[in-house]
């Protein structure tokens, strides 16, 4: 299927979501901050980004910025337990394809996943 990138510093989320995405027959890679999530999305070019916001080193919301800044056009997906709607907003405005709050169903990841992938193929 794809190949996702899950931008996570919790190792339980970042291998709950891991194991939900390999079931839905993606291959993912991993990271533990924005750091090396960065050099990550440039080595290996992934499909999608599934990125938490709340990181040491580098957060979401500056790698998320800094990827625009790049000028890097991938979906990337917000999974967050902060739902505050200014927080939501801003993702939203750096380009975000999506936002899920933690902890995601495995039928919620998916189907999200699934959808934001497929709006980049008809845009690209």
């Amino acid at each position: 299927m794809a190949l996702i990138l899950v931008i996570e510093d919790s190792s339980f989320m970042r291998n709950k979501i891991g194991n939900i995405l390999k079931r839905g027959g993606h291959e993912i890679i991993e990271a533990e901050d924005g750091i090396k999530g960065l050099q990550l999305t440039i080595e290996r070019s992934p499909d999608c980004i599934l990125l938490d916001l709340i990181m040491p080193g580098m957060d979401g919301v500056k790698l998320l910025m800094t990827l625009r800044e790049r000028g890097a056009t991938l979906p990337v997906v917000i999974v967050t337990a902060d739902i505050q709607e200014s927080t939501i907003t801003q993702c939203r405005e750096l380009g975000a394809a999506a936002v899920v709050n933690k902890p995601p169903t495995e039928e919620e990841l998916l189907n999200t996943v699934r959808k934001v992938l497929r709006r980049g193929k008809d845009n690209g």
